[in-house]
């Protein structure tokens, strides 16, 4: 997700309802690696359910023309029909908070016993004050009351997005950071991982966050870095490769790379992004990346099933709103017919 889409997200979790709880501890104050970490007792990541390889994933918005997060939302309904577009080919689903409409989307998956696997996310921001504390608290206990309702269904609790890579509008302190994912360890059996771009996880000094967690998570996107269709396989290769090599041991899941399908002419879109986005490269982008991925058994989860129209600026072509595989009506692009 880029810094537009994230702190729209953000804005809507804060406004989100909080819950009531009892007092955590204070976050730790000295990012180091220390045996509260999983260094030494890491939880297996499996994404297999019986023989079969759950690698195959997808980042799921269910908020459709006139929804948001923090405002109308999906119905179950509306939840079931996109269930049934994407089941058949994505076996994981990834979504990024634990409100809204999360613990609906989990009780109408096990309830009619659906083929999916979910990564529960719990949105993690910047503390200035008690009520942007209250919100972390209530993801993160959120997304453990998840994990363990249907132990089943989670993969793992992905406790922050994109929260220490430099560009990021909500950029939050390691130590806070390290704080929700120790809490998170404490409050579920669950895996527990954190998700942030490629950009972070090379860097010296990400081994202090990479201790604290039982997978990596990572985002390459090679179209806002700059690549054109014929260079994005080479280059997502080529950063896999350089975080596991910063990470060896770590069991890696490439938590989103994708292909938009509009720009709009205004703001880093219209500078950064060089490759041509529509709906022919985003198939073929997935179809060399998917293939690839099944070779070497990378688990991935692709950006994203729908476009989300709510996200971004107000230009009808603003990128943030048309990175899905389907559009928000639901209509399928060209790359919906893909066989990941």
């Amino acid at each position: 997700m880029t810094p537009t889409a994230a702190l729209a997200v953000l804005a809507a979790g804060v406004a989100a309802g909080m819950t009531a709880c009892a007092p955590l501890p204070p976050p730790v104050t000295t990012p180091q690696r220390t045996t509260e970490g999983p260094a030494s007792t890491r939880r297996p990541f499996t994404p297999v359910d019986g023989d079969r390889w759950l690698g195959q994933g997808i980042c799921y918005g269910p908020h459709r023309d006139g929804q948001r997060p923090g405002g109308p939302g999906p119905t179950r309904a509306q939840l079931r029909e996109d269930l049934e577009l994407l089941r058949g080919r994505w076996s994981v689903l990834r979504v990024y908070g634990s409100d809204g409409p999360t613990p609906e989307l989990l009780d109408l998956i096990a309830a009619e016993r659906l083929p999916f696997k979910v990564l529960v996310g719990a949105w993690i921001a910047p503390e200035p004050d008690a009520a942007a504390r209250e919100a972390n608290r209530a993801q993160v206990e959120g997304a453990a009351r998840l994990a363990n309702q249907y132990p089943a269904l989670v993969l793992a609790v992905v406790v922050g997005n994109e929260t220490q890579v430099s560009w990021s509008d909500h950029r939050t302190p390691p130590e806070l950071l390290i704080g929700w994912l120790r809490e998170a360890r404490r409050l579920t059996a669950a895996p527990v991982t954190t998700a942030d771009d490629f950009a972070y996880w090379v860097v010296p000094g990400s081994e202090v966050v990479a201790s604290e967690i039982d997978l990596l998570i990572n985002h390459v996107h090679p179209l806002w870095n700059g690549i054109s269709l014929a260079g994005a396989l080479e280059f997502t290769q080529r950063k896999v490769a350089e975080v596991s090599a910063r990470h060896p041991g770590l069991p890696q899941l490439l938590g989103e790379t994708g292909w938009a399908t509009r720009k709009a002419p205004v703001g880093d879109q219209a500078t950064l992004i060089k490759g041509v986005p529509d709906t022919e490269s985003q198939a073929a982008f997935l179809r060399d990346f998917s293939a690839w991925a099944a070779r070497e058994r990378l688990p991935y989860t692709w950006f994203e099933a729908f476009d989300e129209n709510w996200k971004g600026g107000p230009h009808p072509d603003e990128v943030e709103k048309h990175w899905g595989l389907f559009r928000a009506d639901r209509t399928p692009k060209a790359a919906a017919a893909v066989s990941p």
